[in-house]
């Protein structure tokens, strides 16, 4: 089978739910991935970080699977579970012996269909005391943990809904109540909001049968659409320094550029493995090995479906200036704008990309949450032969217009420090 052409099928229920098979019959378990087409871009101010809480609300219990059932019934099996939340999709995955494809299947028809059947505030202020600690450890008291929330919320406008981090405020996750949580499922988790991908070993009649059975009943809910958005590049430069319990100086330098997908998307991640990809990519081996001033350094293109940005950071060395790592950033971006890279360069890039994308495809945990994610962006699930040609096809001359259209803008300079000791 060619790594690069899954055959798969895709189909609708009734109700809207989309379904797509890709059959493996020479493995000997199934993985089921469910997509809801809902992340923290979908919430509004005052009540973010409701779709996260989703992530573990829906394994609480719904109408005919007690609290905790649901682990305990897969890991019984032998299998394994987890979800997680982005920006722009919340995401529930098993993987389990082929066998227990039915069970699998009544467990997530029954979250889907009858969640809010068990819901109680029990339930919720629990779950919110999980989330709250969560947000403690990952946020609030991690080293640099606060960064990302504060260059987003810097680098997008107010009512960006890539303004907030998809955990969610402290003070908006306290105040969530059962309406809150009632109304965001009613609103976004319907079979006509989800696509669900099953991949593995299983007999296609038979499992096409149980998917009717499970989730066909299931009614569809009106969907709230979609957050309008539109995003411009900063009329200034945006400069913050936070003191933190860090030993080390650390800068975060960022840049609006583009949506998943965009002409430029490819290109730009390509320039994160220019810039620092390996031991001799470029701002890596200036900062850390020739100059010696950073202990690492690390650029970055997130892209998603209502925005995008490119980031470099570097973490100076004990006694280095942040200054003088800036100046070197910014002198590496100038020489990438005036000459194009080496061929021999950029086809290094492309070829860590390539490997990297071709060796992911042997796990199949990969493949369904790939077929969901091509599903999702591109309305097409068979998208990875299309996927790598975008890196394929850029060329030494679209690296430097990239550079030139977003890194030469008004950015984000966010500095990290450490706490200064008042002598108390």
């Amino acid at each position: 089978m060619d790594v690069l052409n899954i055959p798969y099928e895709k189909y609708k229920l009734a109700n809207g739910l989309e379904t797509i098979l890709f059959k493996n019959n020479s493995l000997p378990f199934i993985v089921i991935n469910i997509w809801y087409k809902t992340g923290s871009a979908n919430e509004v101010k005052g009540k973010t970080g409701l779709a996260h809480l989703f992530e573990h609300m829906m394994f609480q219990g719904s109408k005919n699977v007690a609290k905790e059932m649901h682990f305990r019934y897969i890991q019984e099996s032998g299998g394994t579970l987890n979800a997680s939340t982005s920006f722009d999709r919340t995401n529930y995955f098993e993987k389990l012996p082929s066998n227990d494809l039915e069970l699998a299947l009544w467990l997530e028809s029954d979250r889907m269909g009858f969640f809010i059947d068990a819901l109680n505030q029990e339930k919720l202020d629990n779950q919110k005391s999980v989330v709250l600690n969560e947000r403690l450890e990952r946020y609030d008291n991690q080293p640099y943990g606060l960064a990302w929330e504060k260059i987003i919320s810097t680098l997008y406008p107010p009512d960006h809904p890539y303004s907030w981090s998809t955990i969610g405020f402290y003070r908006d996750i306290e105040s969530y109540t059962l309406d809150d949580v009632s109304s965001f499922f009613q609103q976004y988790y319907s079979p006509s909001n989800a696509s669900i991908v099953i991949a593995g070993n299983f007999d296609t009649a038979k499992t096409k049968s149980l998917i009717e059975k499970y989730f066909g009943e299931l009614e569809s809910k009106k969907i709230t659409s979609s957050p309008e958005v539109s995003t411009s590049f900063l009329k200034t430069i945006k400069e913050m320094t936070l003191e933190d319990k860090v030993n080390l100086e650390r800068i975060y330098i960022s840049w609006i550029t583009e949506k998943a997908y965009s002409d430029d998307d490819a290109s730009l991640e390509i320039l994160s493995d220019v810039l620092s990809g390996s031991k001799n990519a470029r701002l890596t081996k200036k900062l850390v090995y020739e100059l010696e001033l950073a202990q690492d350094v690390n650029a970055m293109q997130f892209s998603g479906k209502y925005g995008g940005h490119f980031m470099i950071a570097a973490t100076a060395k004990p006694g280095k200036s942040l200054d003088t790592i800036k100046e070197i950033i910014f002198k590496e971006i100038s020489i990438l704008a005036e000459e194009q890279i080496a061929s021999r360069e950029l086809q290094r890039s492309k070829n860590v990309i390539k490997s990297n994308f071709v060796y992911s495809l042997q796990n199949i945990d990969t493949v369904a949450d790939m077929l969901n994610h091509y599903n999702f962006y591109l309305h097409e699930p068979n998208s990875f032969t299309f996927d790598l040609n975008r890196y394929t096809k850029v060329n030494e001359d679209d690296i430097r217009k990239s550079v030139i259209k977003y890194l030469q803008n008004n950015f984000v300079d966010l500095r990290i420090v450490p706490v200064k000791n008042n002598g108390n």
